[in-house]
Formats: C-alpha cells, sequence, structure tokens
C-alpha cells in the first residue's frame, strides 16, 4: 500500500492563493507619458518644378563666374612701383623744406608696408628720378625731391587748386546720393585722391562753401551734411550716355531703313565672354527700369532686384566721379549704411561684368567701370591723370642708363614702355606669395630677393653687378679702355686673314 500512495500525483496548490506575474518594469522613465506621434517630414520639392511668380526677375542671387582679364590687371600691376614712390612723396612733402633724413624715414617702414629690414638708401637710389640723396658728414644722409619731380608735384597743387569748383561739384553729388544727405568726412577722406581733392579738404572747401555744405557733429565723429539740393546736378553720367547714344541712333535711323528688330540684342564689351545663362539675366537686368541714384531709395526693399539696380547705379555713379574711373572695393565698403549697400558688396559687382570689373591684384581688391577703359587705357584723361604719367615715367629711369641711350624725356618715355611690356608678360606668371605684402613683394624684386644682412656695407650697393664698369685707380693704367680690334698684317682691315692686335699696333698672342 505504500508503493501505491508513492506513484500517486502531488496536489497542486489552489490558483486563487497565487496571483498573475506582473509584466517587466521599462528602464525609460518616460514611456508612461502621453506622447503624440511625430508627422511625418513632406517630400523634398525638386528644383526643376519651382515655378518663378510671373514678372519676377531674380537676378539679385544670381551667380555669375569671375574671369580674369590680363588688360585690368595690368593697370594694378604698372602701378606697384608708382604706389610705393607716391607713399615716399607724400611722407617727404609733410618734411619742412621737403627734406628729410633716412633715419627720420625709418620711423615710417610700417606705412610703407615693410616688415623686413631693407636699407632704406638702396630703394631711394632705385628711383633716381625721382629721388637724390645728399650726404652731409659722415653719419648725416639726407633724400630730396629731384628739380623735375618736384616741379610735377607742384604743378598737381596748382591743378588742385584750380579744379577746386569740379571738386565742390563731386562733393554734392556724393552727398546727394546718400540717404541722410551727410557723411562722415573721415569716410569722405576715403576717395580723397580718386575724387581729386585736395590734402586738406576738410579745412579748405567743407569750410569756404556754407551755401552748399556744412559741417555737423554725428554719433562717430564730424560730418559734412548738404544745404542746397540742386535739381541740375542730379543728372548721372548714366543718363548723359544713354541721350547722347539715342541721338547717335536716331542720325544713323535716316540713313538706314527702319524696320523693328526680330530679338533683343544685348550689346556686351569686347572681350567678356559670358554663357548663355549669365547673357540672358544681364539681359534682364538690363530690361528693368533705370532708378536713378539720386532718387529716394528708402522704399526699396533690401535684396531685391530693384535695390540692386539702384546700388549698381550708385557705383556706377562714383566710379563716373573719379579721375581714373576706378577705385579699391574696401573703400566702397565704407558707404554702406550712407547708401544701403549690402553685405556681398563685392559679389554683387562680379554678378554684372557688363559694368565693372573686379581685380584681386595687390593686397585689395580694386574695381573698374568697364566702358570707360579700351585696353588697359583710359579713354578719357584728365589732366591730373596725365601728370601721374609723366609720374610713372620717372618712376621708370633706370639707374644706369645703357650706353648710347636717348634724352632724358625720351629715356624715360622708353623705360615707361619697357616697364609696361615687362608687366605685361609678367602676368603668365604665378600671383604673388601670400606670405609677403604687396610692398614686401616689390622690394624683394627690386633687390632681389637679399635681405640687409646679405649687403656690405661700404660703397656697394644692393650687391649685384652693376652695368657701370669698375674703376680700377692704379696710376700706371691708361685711362682708355682696352679693346681688341681685327686687323691684317699689312694694316688693313678687310683681309681675309685677320690677325689680333693691341690698339698701338703690336700683334697679340694666339692661342
Amino acid at each position: 500500500m505504500d508503493a501505491k500512495l508513492l506513484l500517486l500525483p502531488f496536489p497542486s496548490a489552489p490558483a486563487a492563493h497565487h496571483p498573475a506575474a506582473a509584466p517587466p518594469k521599462s528602464l525609460f522613465l518616460g514611456a508612461s507619458l502621453p506622447l503624440h506621434p511625430r508627422a511625418p517630414p513632406p517630400p523634398p520639392f525638386p528644383l526643376r518644378l519651382r515655378r518663378r511668380p510671373a514678372g519676377a526677375a531674380v537676378v539679385a542671387q544670381a551667380a555669375v563666374k569671375r574671369r580674369k582679364e590680363v588688360p585690368f590687371d595690368n593697370v594694378i600691376q604698372r602701378d606697384k612701383k608708382l604706389k610705393l614712390v607716391l607713399k615716399l612723396r607724400n611722407i617727404l612733402v609733410a618734411q619742412p623744406d621737403r627734406v628729410m633724413s633716412l633715419r627720420d624715414l625709418g620711423r615710417f617702414r610700417r606705412d610703407l608696408g615693410l616688415t623686413r629690414k631693407r636699407r632704406l638708401i638702396a630703394l631711394l637710389r632705385r628711383f633716381p628720378g625721382v629721388f637724390e640723396v645728399v650726404e652731409e658728414g659722415v653719419y648725416s644722409l639726407k633724400f630730396r625731391l629731384t628739380p623735375a619731380a618736384e616741379r610735377l608735384y607742384l604743378d598737381e597743387l596748382h591743378l588742385k587748386n584750380e579744379s577746386e569748383g569740379l571738386a565742390v561739384a563731386k562733393l554734392r553729388k556724393l552727398l546727394m546720393m546718400s540717404q541722410e544727405k551727410r557723411i562722415l568726412i573721415e569716410k569722405i577722406a576715403h576717395l580723397k585722391h580718386d575724387l581729386g581733392l585736395p590734402p586738406e579738404f576738410r579745412d579748405t572747401i567743407c569750410l569756404r562753401y556754407p551755401q552748399y555744405f556744412r559741417v555737423v557733429r554725428m554719433d562717430r565723429g564730424p560730418g559734412l551734411e548738404l544745404t542746397h539740393w540742386d535739381p541740375e546736378l542730379a543728372v548721372s553720367a548714366a543718363e548723359l550716355a544713354e541721350e547722347e547714344n539715342r541721338a547717335r541712333e536716331a542720325e544713323e535711323r535716316n540713313l538706314i531703313i527702319d524696320r523693328p528688330l526680330k530679338f533683343n540684342r544685348v550689346k556686351l564689351p569686347k572681350g567678356l565672354k559670358l554663357t548663355r545663362g549669365e547673357a540672358r539675366r544681364i539681359a534682364q537686368f538690363k530690361e528693368m527700369p533705370y532708378i536713378s541714384p539720386y532718387a529716394d531709395f528708402s522704399h526699396l526693399r533690401s535684396g531685391s532686384a530693384e535695390k540692386e539696380k539702384h546700388a549698381c547705379g550708385v557705383v556706377h555713379e562714383i566710379l563716373s566721379l573719379t579721375l581714373e574711373k576706378r577705385t579699391l572695393v574696401d573703400h566702397l565698403t565704407h558707404f554702406r549704411e550712407e547708401f544701403r549697400f549690402s553685405q556681398s558688396l563685392r559679389g554683387m559687382l562680379i554678378r554684372h561684368p557688363d559694368m565693372f570689373y573686379v581685380s584681386f591684384k595687390g593686397d585689395r581688391d580694386s574695381v573698374f567701370l568697364r566702358e570707360a577703359y579700351r585696353d588697359s587705357q583710359l579713354v578719357e584723361k584728365n589732366k591730373l591723370v596725365l601728370l601721374k604719367e609723366k609720374m610713372r615715367a620717372l618712376v621708370a629711369v633706370p639707374r644706369f642708363p645703357r650706353r648710347g641711350a636717348a634724352g632724358t624725356s625720351e629715356e624715360a618715355e622708353g623705360a615707361n614702355g619697357a616697364a609696361q611690356l615687362m608687366n605685361e608678360g609678367s602676368d603668365v606668371e604665378d600671383d604673388e606669395d601670400e606670405g609677403l605684402s604687396d610692398m614686401e613683394d616689390l622690394i624683394s624684386e627690386l633687390s632681389g630677393g637679399k635681405s640687409d644682412t646679405d649687403y656690405q656695407w661700404g660703397d656697394g650697393w644692393f650687391g649685384e653687378n652693376d652695368d657701370s664698369p669698375p674703376d680700377f685707380g692704379d696710376d700706371d693704367s691708361s685711362s682708355e679702355e682696352v679693346k681688341v680690334t681685327m686687323k691684317t698684317a699689312d694694316g688693313s682691315a678687310n683681309g681675309r686673314a685677320p690677325v689680333p692686335v693691341f690698339p698701338d699696333g703690336r700683334p697679340r698672342e694666339r692661342w
């Protein structure tokens, strides 16, 4: 019986006394929060299917590839030496009697852009047509302008004083284009040389004509405010050129058969290469109504095509007021507040290659008015520009003139042409190193890439082979130069068997 009890199954506990097992707890504490499911993102809209609203011309956002043009870059390359010489001249003319010692000139190394130790006397002697070094004692070296350079400087001052009325008109037009009709004087000073203003225009022009403008105090310093609006001056150079073109077309229309054009022709400058899309955007921009730079632009929205049309007109008018129809891009960026220029002013200028050209040569970028140049030469040259060309000819005068060269003026013109050809050929080479400044590259080019420690502090200059023959101070040597001539034995120079002899007739030993 005990064996039967062992085979019976073990009684299980009632189910009511054992509750069901709870599910395992989650480690994420926010699993019980009532979160709504996120809506899926909309499918990306393809760019090709985006439609532009009718009548809207999106030109301000168009990207135009910048293309390098050698004729405009040659203008910057040609003035590298002249730029340095004009800086030296401005420092010199500020001294009494326009005479300065080399010791005092060493304090202006940073202003000249010289970061390395260079021999200033070697730099001055590189331009003998502009500067002359005067030795007063052993340790006192001074320099001054040559008579020709000083005459050009006085002529430039005389011309600027004579053209004071034109300078006043330029200042009035600049103030009339601004939004508040007032501009800081220190901002106008950036365009002082480009506009042809006198050196001390703040104390002369700004105070002599209270009927046109007056000096007022602004938040960041003294400013120039317009007092009289002249509607005769509120005509831009683009409008005058358009009137001349219409008159010329009217004369041509009388000579040929008048027939309507089948398509809109876009007249592009010579040498400008554009793609079909770029030409189409330029044509759309030209078809927009012209906005005068002297009109009220407070209602124009920033970033719109109309605002860019107005900004291009303002830059075009400012470049038309300059002497050489070009200026630095940084000078224009100072007037962002007065003319409401966009932050990407350089990009806006590049987007319109039919009107402007931006050159990256030099330390800072320059912008040119394209219609004012023909093959790197100005079409209309002012008297001040002609004086600058004469100054460039003096800069190109070599230290050691070649044997058999012409007079001084002809030599300067020939040197100017040679320097221009050399600069045109140098565009094929690579650009300057990024580590050196523009002036350092120029000084390295002039000195052959040597520093101050490479020179001998004696009578030698620049440590290079001079073109002049050495002077041997021996007493027994003759002053005449020894020449080797070919003569025959009987003294004739037309023989078939030439024999080398010395000038005194003694035969020269053959090797």
